[in-house]
């Protein structure tokens, strides 16, 4: 039995480490549906990117989280992060 305070309105993400966007071709739009359909991603919901592991490909990353170490991950690889709402 699980006791104690459960929030509501809590909103979990879904995590994506840099590492797994290796799987993606130089150049591509990396977005939640195409982590989804990667199969990166089980879970449907909002979608944060960790930064476990190195990016060697340039990605335009669109995703509604991203740690800071991802961020700098992805973008000194030569790619963009942007956030979705």
């Amino acid at each position: 039995h699980l006791r104690g305070f459960k929030n509501p309105n809590r909103d979990p993400f879904t995590v994506v480490n840099v590492e797994a966007l290796n799987a993606f071709a130089a150049g591509t739009t990396v977005t939640p549906d195409a982590l989804r359909s990667a199969g990166l991603v089980k879970k449907k919901g909002r979608v944060k990117v960790l930064g476990e592991g190195d990016l060697s490909t340039s990605l335009t990353v669109q995703v509604h989280a991203c740690s800071a170490s991802a961020r700098e991950k992805i973008e000194a690889a030569g790619g963009t992060v942007s956030v979705l709402d």
